[in-house]
């Protein structure tokens, strides 16, 4: 049967200078050797699950639970290869996808800000205040995503007091999401060019999993029951 304890893998701001080690195979997973364990505690409310269950049934699981998302697609897609850790559980899936969404946050974050610094000398200067503009909220946003998932780890209790926990999570992940927004809203009525094209399009990619991640954020608060 899996346990709430057993160790769940995913990308953590594996960003800059790509993946150059040898991945391994570890607990049934392939897993980067930069990716770091999380281990939490998260209250009892999981699936049990059969050690011996095909592989399909955790990605069904995951599949199924995308279609409560905005973008179920983007969902499933980042959210596939971590099937095995999340053992059909809720709260584990959750957690998962904001670990996900940071890592892919920070890489956004961190790419701004690079190209925040040239800016200036090759785009308008309309777009150009747009990258700036994009660079801070983008930084707001990750703090706002770190804060959730290191309250993700740290859940315990049952009932109001852990449906108080995340509704922190549910604050946080929301004013990252509205950060991103910004971002992408920065750039309307601003004259087309590569710069604005290129960064544009990653901002609306890392705000897909953002919002995919706190729809299952906002699924797994639902699963809580507060006894009277």
């Amino acid at each position: 049967m899996g346990s709430i304890l057993d160790p769940i893998r995913f990308p953590w701001e594996l960003v800059a200078g790509g993946l150059g080690a040898s991945s391994v195979w570890t607990s049934g997973q392939l897993v980067h050797p930069l990716a770091i364990e999380v281990s939490t505690t998260l209250p009892t409310i999981t699936t049990a699950g059969n050690p011996f269950r095909p592989p399909s049934d955790d990605k069904d699981f995951i599949r199924t639970s995308c279609r409560t998302t905005l973008y179920p697609q983007t969902c499933f897609t980042s959210l596939a290869g971590h099937s095995y850790s999340v053992n059909q559980d809720p709260g584990r899936l959750a957690r998962v996808a904001i670990g996900v969404t940071l890592s892919r946050a920070n890489h956004m974050a961190k790419y701004v800000a690079n190209v925040s610094r040239y800016a200036d000398y090759y785009s308008s200067p309309r777009v150009a205040a747009a990258v700036h503009d994009c660079c801070s909220v983008f930084g707001d946003a990750v703090d706002g995503i770190r804060g959730s998932l290191r309250q993700m780890r740290q859940l315990g209790g049952s009932g109001e007091a852990l449906r108080f926990q995340l509704s922190n999570v549910q604050t946080w992940m929301s004013a990252a999401l509205t950060n991103e927004e910004t971002c992408t809203d920065g750039f309307e009525d601003v004259p087309d060019d590569g710069v604005k094209a290129a960064v544009f399009r990653r901002a609306v990619k890392v705000k897909e999993v953002t919002s995919n991640a706190l729809a299952l954020v906002n699924t797994f608060a639902n699963t809580i029951q507060i006894t009277p």
